[in-house]
């Protein structure tokens, strides 16, 4: 609205403007070259409008002409671009479908109609790697690393390279490299890889730090990955420097409450020295939170000797803290089994049988052996021992796949940290084993020592029988 009514006053001041120089009395005369003319100053104003615009006109065809070449350049740029950008998203499509053929058709393309676009490195590199050509796939992640926009990428691509052909060496150097230049998460948690599976954890510590520093890892991971490291290095210096892999034990412990490795270490220690009062402590300490067999394991060689009534009241006591846990139970069942209260054995392990339950393998062969110690080879025993084999499995650790009968703070699979958990197996017969494997630390393979026979002694006999 207010623009039409500023051009109604703008058209109504220029016919105004028109009618005033119409209207003005007078003549104008020019003599130029033996030429007279005499017009009236309408004539003549119109005459200077003609010529300003004819100047005008020429002066645009004058610059168009002389730009003419530029901008048919111009035009076949973009008209390669155009082809270039259309060949890249079709050769980007064609990686994600996983059509090498048409991948690397198009990066021909790309670099033909795009020669230094950073994009088209990317895609002959990817081309590379989906038609399984490593050599070309490389050189193309070296010529990103000579640019200053793509030399992360290229550094991360020689990185997955370089893991591929199993060369740790040379992985280690690339994600050194891309670290230096800034603290991306692939980089640090590729530093702290190599030193956890080099057993290097003081250097793993440093790399924790300088990843939650960069806030490459949250705090709560970065403690968790701080209490293994710690557990690694106290099961390393137990023999020989037994304070400081207590102090790191319980540190562990600290930081991940609950974490059985720690514990199973801390409580060792402490029962090889002799505080067995402070080992038992630290068990009962853990045990409500996480009830794990090996620190049952530990629990039972803390107790000094003592006979198996005592055993089985301490194991009472311990099963009391965490009552429902399965743990806790076979706990109970073995120290009576122990001291032959074939009674209390199968009253700690009844809610685990009981009708509509499912037993585990262990607690069917828990069932199995109190039938014979009770009443010799039998239909009871047969029948657990068949239930038992085709019982559910016990938790194991298993790392990526792997079944250990230890824990071990990597995966001997892939060498990640923090990799097992105790968990079920995924597969009983496609299970592997860790023991042996180079990757992992020998003070993590070397078994722990088995906790002393429980042997019944005469009066217990007797008093049973």
């Amino acid at each position: 609205m207010l623009f039409l009514l500023v051009f109604i006053i703008a058209l109504a001041a220029l016919a105004y403007g028109l009618e005033w120089v119409i209207e003005q009395p007078g003549s104008l005369s020019l003599e130029w070259g033996g030429y007279h003319i005499d017009t009236s100053i309408p004539v003549a104003v119109a005459a200077l409008l003609a010529a300003v615009a004819a100047l005008i006109i020429l002066w645009a065809v004058l610059v168009a002409l002389l730009r003419l070449p530029r901008r048919m350049r111009e035009g076949s740029v973009e008209r390669r671009r155009e082809k270039g950008f259309a060949a890249l998203s079709r050769g980007m499509i064609a990686v994600g479908a996983g059509d090498a053929a048409q991948a690397k058709k198009a990066a021909q393309e790309v670099e033909k109609f795009l020669p230094n676009e950073a994009l088209g490195l990317l895609l002959q590199a990817q081309a590379a790697q989906l038609a399984g050509d490593r050599r070309k796939a490389e050189e193309a992640f070296q010529e990103m690393t000579r640019r200053g926009d793509t030399k992360l990428l290229g550094l991360r691509g020689l990185h997955i390279e370089a893991r591929r052909r199993k060369d740790h060496e040379a992985a280690h150097h690339f994600a050194q490299a891309a670290h230096e230049i800034a603290p991306v998460p692939w980089a640090g948690g590729a530093l702290l890889e190599h030193h956890a599976n080099r057993a290097n954890w003081d250097k793993a510590r440093e790399s924790i730090e300088a990843n939650l520093k960069a806030k490459t890892i949250d705090l709560p991971t970065a403690q968790r990955l701080r209490a293994v490291v710690e557990t690694a290095l106290a099961t390393e210096k137990a023999a020989e420097l037994p304070h400081d892999a207590l102090h790191l034990a319980r540190q562990a412990l600290k930081r991940r409450p609950g974490f059985a490795p720690a514990a199973v270490v801390a409580t060792r220690i402490l029962t090889r020295h002799g505080d067995y009062k402070q080992a038992q402590k630290l068990v009962e300490s853990v045990w409500a939170s996480a009830p794990h067999p090996e620190v049952a394991a530990a629990y039972v060689d803390a107790t000094g000797g003592e006979s198996n009534s005592q055993l089985l009241a301490r194991a009472e006591k311990l099963a009391a803290l965490a009552p429902d846990a399965p743990e806790s139970r076979h706990l109970v069942a073995q120290a009576a089994l122990a001291a032959r209260n074939f009674n209390k054995a199968r009253a700690a392990l009844a809610p685990l049988v009981a009708e509509g339950k499912q037993p585990t393998a262990h607690t069917c062969l828990l069932m199995a052996e109190i039938e014979d110690a009770e009443l010799g080879p039998s239909g009871p025993v047969r029948e657990w021992l068949a239930r038992g084999s085709r019982a559910p499995r016990d938790p194991v650790w298993v790392a990526d796949g792997v079944v250990s009968k230890v824990w071990a703070p990597i995966s001997p699979k892939t060498g990640a940290l923090d990799a097992f958990e105790w968990k079920p197996p995924p597969d009983a017969g496609a299970a592997l084993t860790a023991e042996g494997r180079p990757n992992i630390p020998a003070a993590f393979l070397a078994r722990p020592p088995e906790p002393p026979p429980i042997e019944v002694t005469v009066e217990e006999a007797g008093g049973n029988a």
